[in-house]
């Protein structure tokens, strides 16, 4: 319709056709850790520390969790940021600049902030949620495996995600890894006791002393 428009009001006009996100992502290893709600944030954890990934990107359904997700990692010393529609603009680009110079370990992000993410380099991106439509996870794994380097995608699937598993599979037309995560790998260590890990662009709270 827009094409039919755009012939009635233009003459020998240029047509740039931009190739779409290929649906089978050849370069990207893709696995499903079956899981349970609660196992979700101790799995990504170990994820991280136990494979020492340097450049990671976890993508969240909503910004509530990827705000969440932030504290929790820091306190726990990992440094991380995260990314959404409601992070004002001039502190996503400072914080993706600093993602992109290997400032932030990890970028917690949602799919309308992941629209603009175009970082090389990122070994892991990571599902903490499943999308709910298809396209989006294949959005959302193309941010890793880039210029022919390969890459791994890595997704949680609980009580409820896991019904967008059967979507998935018949988008890509491809059978997805679905494992379960060995038992040392769901278990959450103590909380570091040095002072957890600020992320970038917080304040300090003021401190009122007594008179």
């Amino acid at each position: 319709e827009v094409t039919r428009l755009a012939s009635q009001w233009t003459q020998k006009p240029v047509v740039v056709e931009i190739e779409p996100e290929n649906v089978a992502v050849d370069t990207v290893d893709q696995i499903v850790y079956i899981v349970t709600s609660k196992e979700k944030y101790a799995l990504l954890y170990n994820v991280i520390e136990k494979q020492n990934l340097e450049r990671v990107l976890v993508f969240c359904n909503r910004r509530d969790q990827t705000r969440k997700l932030a504290d929790m990692l820091s306190q726990y010393g990992i440094n991380c940021e995260f990314h959404s529609g409601e992070v004002p603009q001039k502190k996503r680009t400072r914080i993706l600049e600093n993602f992109k110079n290997g400032k932030i370990r990890v970028l917690v992000a949602t799919d309308v902030a992941g629209r603009g993410i175009h970082v090389e380099g990122i070994s892991h991106v990571i599902n903490y949620t499943l999308p709910h439509d298809p396209e989006d996870y294949v959005h959302r794994i193309g941010r890793t495996g880039r210029a022919g380097v390969s890459g791994t995608s890595v997704s949680f699937a609980c009580e409820e995600d896991s019904f967008f598993i059967p979507g998935i599979e018949e988008f890509t037309g491809k059978k997805l890894n679905c494992v379960t995560p060995d038992d040392d790998w769901l278990i959450l260590p103590p909380k570091p006791r040095h002072r957890p890990q600020k992320r970038r662009g917080s304040r300090p709270q003021k401190v009122r002393h007594a008179q």
